[in-house]
């Protein structure tokens, strides 16, 4: 693999100058900003790696089709997918899952830099995507141009399969695998994240959460009123917040009936897998500057509520008068937006009809509840055969024993690639805690970047030989 990694070490800055390229393009999907442009920008460079490409629509989802429990809230189609298929030396296929849209950059006046002119700055690029996820796809195709610069053929069959609009919760991804299945079919898969600890030790993480996102609505009078009629009508905001104290306790405990009978209690080896993972708590803490976790929580036991529980979590809260100053306003409407995060085997569609239940059954039948997306949760075993061969790309490329997560606490449509596919799946990637992804200010650095490409080349070779 030297060859390759002096590939790699030559031509990282070609790599990086690649990520900026594409990271000028702003594809924003919430904005429905840049998608077209983008797609056809990645098949390009897929193409010009020797990739047959296709830009394919995702199924549209009609109205009758959503989900019981609330209105649906009009969910869009999605954005189109990238796909690309490459032959190699060995038969076996790996499939790669990245998405080429972004998270909005607001606020702008929060950035160092602008958001879409990515500007390297002390070992670190800077912008909106450099990390998620525009910079694990640049970090996968330069991998695969050292492969075929080099040694002239890849050491395996590899398809990628790239969305448009994982940030905005991947709509009709599972209907899109459903339909696409034999196009996708492949041996294993690895996924669009990963990177580094605190101490900068490799990950390999197996997982994800599930989601439900639902606004909730209230309506009372039929315009706001002046708040001294506060003696005799009813206030929006007032009866959201009772509807809200509802759902979860001072103690973080989620009240809602049934939310807990499904949860997967974790395997003996995933409870060993977060026991030999190193304890970082103190240094996320302090990167959001406080001192204790929630229910006060430490060690072991911080990692299992993180990537092992269920979460309800408000969003957003709007009502009445917000600006500046007073006004003394009795709301007639008040709105929340909320996620649950889902942990093996809750069901987003069981979840939302037990909310609907719970209000209902505590006198707010009132409260109107929008679906506005769902994903379910997935993990791949620790004891899968692939995560040995993670293992041993990652001990190869940065000289290091890798970090077993068995899942992440953050979400993504990774349910029908191992349910509809049946592939093990894990990510690997650029990332590390500090890279403000979602957030203003989305860096990566350039030697994590360099390292996690070679990771991707390393997996590359065993992977063909396994």
């Amino acid at each position: 693999m030297q060859d390759i990694f002096r590939h790699i070490d030559d031509h990282n800055d070609d790599a990086i100058q690649s990520l900026i390229d594409l990271c000028r393009l702003p594809t924003v999907s919430a904005q429905k900003r840049a998608i077209a442009e983008t797609a056809e920008h990645v098949a390009a460079l897929l193409r010009a790696l020797g990739f047959e490409t296709q830009v394919l629509p995702k199924p549209v989802l009609s109205e009758a089709e959503g989900r019981e429990g609330a209105q649906t809230g009009g969910r869009p189609s999605g954005h189109p997918v990238v796909y690309a298929e490459a032959r190699g030396a060995s038969p076996r296929t790996l499939l790669f899952y990245d998405h080429y849209d972004v998270q909005p950059a607001e606020p702008l006046d929060l950035w160092s830099s602008p958001p879409f002119e990515p500007a390297l700055r002390d070992g670190k690029l800077y912008g909106r995507g450099v990390s998620d996820n525009k910079g694990n796809i640049a970090a996968r195709l330069a991998a695969i141009r050292a492969w075929r610069e080099v040694r002239g053929e890849l050491p395996c069959a590899i398809k990628f399969c790239i969305e448009g609009d994982e940030e905005i919760g991947s709509p009709q991804m599972e209907e899109f695998v459903a339909e696409h299945r034999e196009l996708l079919a492949a041996d294993a898969c690895i996924w669009e994240g990963g990177g580094v600890t605190w101490e900068g030790l490799p990950q390999v993480v197996l997982g994800v959460k599930g989601l439900l996102y639902v606004q909730l609505e209230v309506g009372t009078v039929n315009r706001d009123a002046h708040s001294s009629y506060g003696t005799v009508l009813p206030n929006a905001a007032w009866r959201l917040a009772w509807a809200l104290s509802t759902i979860k306790g001072p103690d973080e405990r989620i009240l809602i009936d049934g939310f807990f009978d499904a949860v997967r209690p974790p395997t003996p080896e995933e409870r060993a897998a977060i026991e030999a993972m190193p304890r970082e708590d103190a240094e996320t803490l302090a990167s959001f500057g406080i001192k204790e976790a929630l229910l006060g929580v430490r060690g072991v036991d911080y990692i299992a509520r993180h990537l092992f529980e269920p979460t309800a979590t408000i969003d957003g809260l709007s009502s009445g008068y917000e600006g500046e100053g007073p006004k003394t306003v009795l709301p007639a409407r008040a709105m929340a937006k909320m996620d649950f995060r889902l942990v093996p085997d809750q069901d987003p569609h069981d979840v939302l009809a037990k909310l609907r239940a719970h209000l209902d059954r505590h006198g707010f039948a009132d409260v109107r509840v929008t679906d506005l997306g769902g994903e379910h949760p997935a993990r791949t075993p620790v004891t899968d055969p692939f995560v040995r061969v993670m293992r041993d790309a990652i001990r190869e490329a940065y000289g290091a024993e890798a970090v077993i997560v068995p899942a992440m606490a953050g979400t993504g449509p990774l349910y029908p690639f191992i349910q509809t596919l049946g592939l093990p799946t894990a990510d690997c990637g650029i990332g590390y805690p500090d890279a403000h992804i979602h957030a203003p200010d989305e860096n990566i650095r350039i030697e994590d970047f360099r390292r996690g490409t070679k990771a991707i080349a390393a997996l590359l070779g065993r992977f063909g030989a396994s």
